[in-house]
């Protein structure tokens, strides 16, 4: 399956992708009466081939008169949240890492850190999940992915360009909790995951990735969320239906507010996905919603 820390980091959070076509985007134009508001799934790492998106993604960006992100673009850049991520991720318990995994989890670690020449010292004061995250992010910078290039900063860039205000849903402090709140088992299980699914990590994001690009919503929400609903209920609960319910008021009142400008939203893919995602609870409040 596609491992948590992979989709968090991908969707909710791509080698050789380069096609002369631009991808079809997970874009929704949701109205009322007054005012709309686009809805764009991200795809929060990507490389410079994937770049021109389409058309109708900077049409939206051009009629929008402001801008929505999972986290402001001032928080998005800001290089404190990267230290604030790895103070939470620091243990408190006084147990190494080692101390604290089982000793084939510590060995496949110990083989991994091995094969990548990354001193497995470097990972002894954190927790689980960080080292999980750590070992996603670092095969997928090695595949070409960037964060820099994630069509979140992507659309950031351009919409700070243009003077267009700009706001976060949540901040960096509420997503790093989404990790730091995990319990002990399904750190472990996210870890042991991460670590057996190293040798098939690029066909797992090109699967991901392919899907995203054909802007298959369906096929993407069964290779991510149904499995991570599956293998991981709590944490699919907190990192995309809770959040999507605490969502949900703001962008209804960005509808029902007459005086409100129109606003586009770029959130990871996943959140706009399935029965719990944004989009199908915003239709199931009435409003309009057309796929663009």
């Amino acid at each position: 399956m596609i491992k948590p820390a992979i989709a968090a980091l991908l969707l909710a959070s791509a080698a050789g992708f380069a096609s002369a076509q631009p991808p079809k985007p997970l874009l929704w134009k949701v109205s009322d009466a007054d005012n709309s508001i686009y809805l764009l799934g991200s795809f929060h790492l990507l490389k410079a081939s994937d770049y021109p998106l389409a058309a109708s993604t900077y049409a939206a960006l051009e009629d929008a008169e402001r801008v929505v992100f999972e986290l402001s673009p001032a928080e998005m850049n800001d290089p404190a949240l990267g230290q604030k991520m790895g103070a939470a991720a620091t243990r408190t318990d006084g147990k190494t890492l080692q101390q604290s995994l089982p000793e084939a989890t510590w060995n496949d670690l110990a083989a991994y850190t091995a094969k990548r020449s990354i001193p497995i010292a470097n990972f002894q004061p954190f927790e689980a999940w960080f080292i999980s995250l750590m070992v996603s992010v670092t095969e997928m910078q090695a595949l070409g992915l960037n964060p820099e290039l994630g069509l979140d900063k992507h659309f950031a860039q351009r919409a700070v360009a243009a003077g267009k205000p700009v706001m976060g849903l949540e901040t960096g402090d509420q997503q790093i909790a989404l990790f730091d709140g995990m319990d002990e088992k399904e750190q472990l299980q996210a870890l042991q995951d991460t670590l057996s699914e190293v040798g098939n990590i690029e066909s797992e994001i090109t699967k991901m990735h392919d899907l995203w690009r054909a802007g298959d919503g369906d096929a993407l929400f069964a290779a991510t969320g149904v499995e991570m609903k599956a293998e991981y209920p709590a944490l699919y609960q907190r990192i995309n239906v809770e959040r999507n319910q605490a969502w949900l008021p703001r962008l209804s009142g960005m509808l029902d507010d007459s005086a409100s400008d129109d606003t586009l939203v770029v959130v990871g893919a996943l959140h706009l996905l399935g029965d719990d995602g944004v989009v199908a609870m915003l239709k199931a409040k009435g409003y309009t919603v057309e796929r663009l």
